[in-house]
């Protein structure tokens, strides 16, 4: 079986959410559908993210759309993110905890590579690694 797997993060603001991981690891948006752009959209949802596509960190795809609902990110979920390039890692921990909670210091782990956790201040957590 081949399969592709993607993170899909359903947001209070996607737009807004996406910006940051476009400042935190680099990146940009790939494309955007809304629901006003589907027929008979209520005027109050027109605006919200039906559907983006982001890419962040030297190619690595998200998708990101608007709630209905509350969004409670419980931390059951965590996205691993692994740099070949330990100043890329460093930057990219320090960027993800602008307005987060820090885990785990990034730093050397006794298996010999760099290893950090994060909770960005979207409730996502990112386990950020260099290759050793």
């Amino acid at each position: 079986m081949n399969a592709k797997l993607t993170p899909y993060i359903v947001s209070t603001n996607a737009r807004t959410q996406a910006e940051f991981y476009i400042q935190a690891l680099g990146g940009e948006v790939q494309s955007v559908m809304t629901h006003g752009q589907l027929p008979g959209a209520a005027e109050e949802i027109k605006d919200k993210v039906m559907h983006m596509v982001l890419s962040v960190a030297g190619g690595n795809v998200l998708f990101l759309s608007d709630a209905f609902d509350r969004v409670n990110a419980e931390g059951s979920i965590a996205f691993g993110l692994t740099f070949s390039d330990l100043e890329a890692a460093s930057q990219a921990y320090a960027n993800l905890s602008e307005g987060g909670t820090q885990k785990h210091p990034f730093e050397m782990g006794p298996w010999g590579a760099h290893y950090g956790e994060v909770v960005d201040k979207y409730g996502i957590k990112w386990m950020i690694s260099q290759e050793g």
